[in-house]
């Protein structure tokens, strides 16, 4: 819901803010088994494949250099992100704090164990994942689109406390101060 009906406006369909897409991303900081395994557990998570990401500089003290592989992810859109979310925020006690300039936030979840299709296998351990929700409302695409692309209006763009509402209401999950 948009401050904007829930003082009292006019509720227009175009304020209403929307999920763009959901990243769900498992950083192992190195390739081979540990990162296969992290590629396993994401897939099954989500339904999606993962694709591997790479290091983007060298780091000499972790023996990282760019271009390793050294984390998976996903990205989500439409209902796949909707039905991810219905599962994943009531593991993760949300706070306004995570919550950026524009709406978007993320958070983790410590354990993969705590998804309801996961057990633990002691063969794999345990894995921790981070998940970004990036929220826009209807009309956003002007400012990404390559031709005649504008700047959305400022009393168009989404806020915290819309985004706060907009998770509250339709998740059912509460957001602490």
């Amino acid at each position: 819901m948009s401050s904007e009906s829930e003082s009292g406006g006019d509720f227009h369909e175009m304020r209403e803010p929307r999920i763009e897409k959901v990243v769900v991303h498992m950083g192992i900081g190195h390739g081979g088994r540990d990162l296969a395994n992290a590629e396993d557990i994401l897939g099954e998570i989500t339904g999606q494949m993962p694709v591997r990401t790479k290091a983007k500089r060298t780091v000499g003290e972790f023996d990282i250099r760019e271009g390793d592989p050294i984390g998976a992810k996903v990205t989500l859109r439409d209902e796949m992100a909707e039905e991810f979310l219905q599962t994943a925020l009531p593991l993760a006690e949300l706070a306004t704090s995570q919550f950026d300039d524009t709406g978007n936030f993320s958070f983790g979840v410590e354990e993969h164990t705590e998804f309801p299709s996961q057990e633990y296998d002691p063969s794999i351990g345990i894995y921790g994942l981070d998940v970004t929700v990036n929220l826009v409302r209807p009309g956003y695409r002007v400012a990404k689109r390559d031709k005649a692309s504008r700047s959305i209006p400022t009393k168009h763009r989404l806020n915290p406390a819309d985004a706060v509402a907009f998770i509250e209401s339709t998740y059912d999950v509460e957001v602490s101060e």
